[in-house]
């Protein structure tokens, strides 16, 4: 029981979810502006792909951040243009989206590196203090440049959403877009710079992903998009508590990692490999079924 009381508990908590968190916030964005956005996997895969790319090429992890960025801001107006230009369903797209991303950083593995399953090393964000105990993995957490980033994104998304006219536009363009043309808004700009928003803040999950683990491995994301989805729809759409949700299941797959070492070598130990996600489909059959969804969601404005 002291292993799940424990620093080192909250620390694997805390940097399991950021990713979850960031995919989560993007999906906020996403989904207030009206656009169905299950693409979160792929572009947190193309975030993680060109954060160590970049990074191993210019010895730079924060010029990998900010190429990512940029990778998940392509990625996710390339969803825009389709399904608010040529009119593509968002459902359609964003599996389009993920299948490319998968099918892209494989071929982008093999045509740089020459492998199939994973980059070679890279050197990322280090700050905070070595060592092993639970006090110094916290703390190079806590000090995590991509944390700092995931956590500003959190807590400014629900305050630029409420009290700015942008953010206005963006829930008027996803609650009611006939509404807001009828008053000059441009709904699809509107939502093309949501999308924007949308994919930086989750390629931070994806860059935060790759820099944890110091290289890029082929289908690493391993579904940490949909997981992201889910606390999207339980949340109602509302990014605090969409974060919550996500760390939330960082607690759980943390938990399931230190069961794991406690009952390593017993039947209960594959039991508890599908904890998070046993819990996950538990909260999304037993969500309240409300109206907490934009009326105007994967809808568009009248032309």
């Amino acid at each position: 029981m002291s292993s799940i009381f424990s620093l080192t508990m909250l620390a694997e908590s805390i940097r399991i979810a950021v990713p979850y968190a960031c995919a989560a916030i993007g999906g906020v964005w996403a989904e207030r502006a009206g656009v169905i956005q299950i693409g979160l996997e792929g572009i947190l895969l193309t975030g993680a792909f060109t954060a160590v790319a970049v990074t191993h090429a210019t010895h730079s992890p924060t010029l990998g951040l900010v190429a990512a960025i940029g990778a998940g801001i392509t990625l996710s107006l390339g969803h825009g243009q389709l399904t608010e230009r040529a009119r593509v369903h968002a459902v359609i797209s964003g599996i389009a989206l993920n299948l490319l991303a998968l099918a892209a950083t494989r071929m982008g593995l093999r045509a740089l590196y020459d492998s199939a399953s994973n980059s070679p090393g890279i050197e990322a964000f280090r700050f905070g203090p070595t060592g092993a105990t639970g006090g110094a993995m916290l703390l190079r957490v806590l000090a995590d440049p991509v944390f700092f980033c995931a956590l500003a994104a959190v807590a400014a998304t629900p305050f630029v959403l409420r009290n700015t006219r942008f953010g206005l536009r963006v829930r008027a363009a996803g609650e009611n877009p006939v509404a807001a043309a009828s008053v000059g808004i441009s709904v699809t700009r509107v939502r093309l710079a949501a999308l924007a928003v949308s994919g930086a803040i989750c390629a931070l999950g994806g860059a935060h992903l790759a820099y944890d683990q110091q290289r890029f491995e082929s289908g690493m994301s391993a579904g940490r998009g949909f997981i992201a989805l889910a606390a999207v729809v339980v949340s109602g759409w509302r990014a605090g508590r969409a974060a919550l949700a996500c760390l939330v299941f960082g607690v759980l797959e943390a938990l399931q990692i230190v069961l794991q070492d406690e009952v390593r070598k017993t039947a209960i130990g594959d039991l508890i490999q599908t904890l998070p996600y046993v819990a996950t489909l538990l909260v999304l059959a037993l969500a309240p079924r409300r109206a907490g969804a934009p009326e105007g969601l994967g809808k568009h404005a009248a032309p």
